[in-house]
């Protein structure tokens, strides 16, 4: 079965991780911009950086018949730098129009403060002048239910927002309703140790049902599984779910978000509901 990531860190992975992929089934990709393992010292780190995933990126990928996206920001982790921030801010209009670029993301916030929150409002601010779709970090662990009320509030507070163009990622059980509810996409990251395990979304799509879910790998520095979403799939399947459920959570669902962004020109393949692996 084909299926897109909407959320993988490929900056962080070898080129053996796209052959995997490709092999695997999946025929594009969407790679918010994120926290490089260290804090970046000035607005030229972070243009050489979006440099990398407009330029470098896309042609790693497009060696194994992969299409590469990308998301443009400065994320929540180094927004405690606000003047730093707003330079990074100013810097992003520069890239959206390059091919390829969906939008803003990955925006949110870390430790859930008022500078985070401020950087938070000024990225909106930014999507909302270039019409630009967004994609939403939410918070680790304990942080992660207050930190995604915050962020509800701040979208819901802001009459401009087009709540069918924002991605509000790594849900859980215990914050996904309320993305839903609000009328967002809810993403849910397949972590082995933290996030959502195959397991957990399988039952989270089954008492949410499909519409508006999507699921992703993340795929960054840390402990993570590049092939996460196949992990879903098979266990979608080992529960008995129809293939075209599985297709619309995986492929259908991805599509319809990103053909919402100008700089979505995703070219499909045969129609065939499957490739080699899985």
């Amino acid at each position: 079965m084909y299926y897109i990531d909407p959320h993988i860190h490929m900056v962080s992975r070898t080129t053996d991780d796209y052959e995997t992929l490709a092999k695997m089934g999946c025929v594009a990709m969407s790679e918010p911009a994120f926290w490089a393992g260290f804090d970046r010292g000035s607005v030229e780190s972070f243009r050489d950086y979006f440099r990398q995933l407009t330029e470098f990126e896309p042609k790693r990928a497009a060696q194994f018949g992969i299409q590469h996206y990308t998301w443009l920001c400065i994320n929540a982790k180094e927004a405690e730098n606000v003047a730093l921030s707003r330079e990074v801010i100013a810097m992003i209009p520069e890239f959206l129009n390059r091919p390829g670029v969906l939008g803003i993301g990955e925006i949110g916030l870390n430790k859930n403060t008022r500078n985070e929150a401020t950087i938070f409002m000024e990225h909106l601010d930014l999507a909302v002048k270039f019409d630009q779709q967004i994609l939403i970090h939410t918070p680790h662990l304990e942080d992660k239910f207050q930190g995604t009320r915050m962020i509800l509030d701040m979208l819901c507070d802001d009459s401009r927002i087009d709540r069918s163009r924002v991605l509000v990622d790594h849900v859980e059980e215990h914050t996904v309703r309320y993305v839903l509810e609000e009328g967002f996409w809810a993403g849910m990251t397949l972590y082995p140790i933290s996030k959502c395990t195959p397991q957990r979304a399988a039952d989270i799509v089954e008492i949410h049902g499909p519409e508006r879910l999507l699921v992703n790998s993340a795929g960054d520095w840390g402990p993570s599984k590049p092939t996460a979403v196949p992990d879903f799939i098979l266990e979608m399947r080992r529960r008995n779910h129809p293939e075209s459920l599985i297709r619309k959570v995986v492929y259908e669902n991805p599509l319809e978000f990103f053909r919402q962004s100008q700089g979505f020109r995703f070219v499909p393949r045969d129609q065939e509901e499957s490739s080699p692996v899985p």
